[in-house]
């Protein structure tokens, strides 16, 4: 802007050009700090992958007991290889669900009965993914619940 006792063509703006090497680092920091923040929040770990199946796993057994409890006929569960399926009746016949994680497995799982009767037998299932397991068990009153395997195991007796 032009004003008495100014040079013509002179200006702050022409003289400052570019950016400083502070501005520039607060930048690179800021953009490293997101970029950190981001890769935490979408990066799953396997004990996340296992807890959630366990949990998809205890909705559909409810689901499935309640279905069972509808119809008055007893639908089965039953492990596979890559998955588990509910078998019933008609129309029910074989519903296969697939593990939504690779490596998720079940440890010496027979089949879980889900009666038409509101008390069933107490039913387990161990979930496996590498080292971790969880449990999702019911006492046969109760809804399904995810339970770490460990946690009811004895405690080792101490040594006097």
């Amino acid at each position: 802007m032009w004003a008495p006792g100014n040079k013509p063509g002179a200006s702050y703006g022409a003289a400052h050009r570019g950016f400083t090497l502070l501005e520039l680092m607060l930048v690179v920091a800021l953009m490293a700090l997101a970029g950190t923040g981001v890769a935490f929040a979408v990066r799953e770990s396997g004990d996340q992958a296992l807890e959630r199946e366990a949990l998809r796993l205890a909705a559909q057994l409810d689901a499935a007991r309640a279905r069972s409890r509808a119809s008055g006929q007893v639908l089965v569960w039953r492990p596979m290889e890559d998955g588990y399926r509910f078998e019933g009746p008609p129309p029910q016949e074989a519903q296969a669900h697939a593990w939504l994680a690779p490596g998720i497995g079940v440890q010496d799982a027979p089949a879980v009965v889900l009666g038409p009767e509101p008390i069933i037998s107490p039913q387990e299932i161990v979930l496996v993914l590498g080292a971790r397991s969880l449990r999702v068990a019911t006492d046969g009153l109760r809804p399904f619940q995810v339970r770490s395997a460990e946690a009811d195991a004895p405690a080792p007796e101490a040594a006097p």
